[in-house]
């Protein structure tokens, strides 16, 4: 996986829940990726509370790496000499009522562990932070600070949570993001599978559908990304990729249950004990749906970071071996009553569709498509600018879920499946 190019300077925009954290963890783990900022939001739970799990994450290696020094080597990311910049982003959407994934991730965004498992509370807040350089400023100034100060098309955006933070940055000086922007990688969207917040509808489009209107939709009044940098990653590809719990108890914490027999800091790694906290109150809620395992989504999208950096200015567009994508034609609705967030994509029959057949989806949905892990079709045309045309590229197969778990298990816990 480590290869050696320099790494991908990042930002990282979340709302820490129980995913974003397992994935934050990912990043400060993963050499590939130099984290620049965290631009924290509104979402999984309220803004406060986002912002105080970023705090926690740091605090548990810290007093991970105190009993074991020898793992420093593991978290490339947790260096004082460079620390990332931690700031508020909105909190709340660009229009429409706030809503959050209490429901799922607790009202501290960690499944309650600030009333469960109150020695994971922070101690104190420290000034200056070891590891971590506080800032005052909102988010979006602070990412845009960041382009700016970077060289152009070097930094990638991990969306993690509602897009919000990322309209404003657009809103605030679009022409700086488009200029200047690497890749966008989102997490959101569902288009041929069921939503997770509701029946249609993913969480992260669900929270502000309007600013995936403007940022992915441009209309007169807003300019859109520079979607050749973009790509999407909705649930038909995320909620493949699984952390079986019981895996999870196997190779990485014997004595992990649930919230009944809740997780001891004794005898165990304290990382371990953290994610354990956490993760006893996500199984159960899990086990209401039928599944004993976590759904990786943000996980998927901080691994699609590493996989691809940035690339310049007339270069073509591709993806890494194992990865395949495919651009998909879509609407959002911001206002339904019942369909809030819903990706609308046009499956009626038209024979002058596309020429793979009659039925835009399937034509969409083609795995030998557009991108099949390839660069752009030679013509004598600008192929980029008719391929942009048709859509959002999305990921729709990566290079499988177990090569996915494998690299979770040893970069966070350093364990491997037996």
């Amino acid at each position: 996986m480590a290869s050696a190019r320099p790494p991908t300077p990042v930002i990282i925009d979340t709302d820490p829940g129980v995913d974003d954290v397992i994935a934050i963890l990912l990043a400060i783990a993963s050499p590939e990726l130099e984290i620049l900022a965290y631009n924290v939001s509104y979402g999984n739970t309220d803004i406060e509370s986002s912002y105080l799990n970023i705090l926690k994450v740091y605090q548990a290696i810290e007093r991970h790496l105190e009993t074991f020094p020898s793992h420093k080597d593991r978290f490339p990311n947790f260096n004082a000499k460079r620390k990332p910049v931690l700031a508020k982003g909105s909190a709340g959407p660009l229009e429409g009522e706030l809503h959050s994934a209490q429901y799922f991730h607790g009202r501290d965004g960690l499944g309650d562990i600030a009333d469960r498992h109150p020695g994971l509370n922070l101690d104190f807040h420290l000034d200056p932070h070891p590891y971590l350089e506080i800032s005052t400023q909102s988010g979006v100034e602070v990412a845009l600070d960041i382009l700016r100060s970077r060289r152009t098309r070097t930094v990638t955006y991990i969306a993690l949570g509602p897009l919000t933070n990322l309209a404003l940055m657009m809103r605030k000086d679009s022409q700086l993001v488009m200029d200047r922007i690497g890749r966008i990688i989102c997490m959101g969207g569902a288009l041929d599978v069921p939503g997770n917040t509701s029946p249609v509808a993913e969480f992260n489009f669900f929270a502000d559908p309007y600013a995936v209107k403007e940022l992915l939709l441009s209309t007169p009044l807003h300019k859109g990304l520079p979607l050749d940098r973009f790509l999407m990653l909705p649930l038909d590809i995320t909620t493949r990729h699984e952390l079986p719990f019981p895996v999870y108890a196997e190779v990485v914490d014997p004595a992990f249950e649930n919230t009944l027999i809740p997780s001891s800091p004794h005898e165990k790694p304290f990382l371990t004990h953290f994610t354990s906290s956490f993760l006893e109150r996500t199984r159960e809620i899990m086990l209401q749906f039928g599944k004993d395992a976590m759904e990786l989504h943000d996980i998927v999208a901080v691994w699609c970071a590493i996989e691809h950096p940035p690339f310049a200015d007339g270069e073509p567009v591709t993806l890494a071996g194992g990865w395949q994508g495919s651009r998909r034609v879509f609407e959002i609705e911001r206002t339904g009553e019942l369909t809030r967030g819903m990706l609308v994509v046009d499956r009626r029959e038209d024979e002058s569709a596309y020429p793979l057949g009659a039925n835009r989806s399937e034509a969409q949905r083609d795995p030998n498509g557009v991108f099949h892990n390839t660069k752009l079709p030679e013509t004598g045309i600008n192929t980029t600018q008719v391929y942009l045309d048709q859509g959002i590229l999305c990921i729709q197969a990566t290079p499988g879920p177990d090569i996915l778990l494998k690299l979770l298990l040893d970069r966070i816990w350093g364990c491997s499946l037996l």
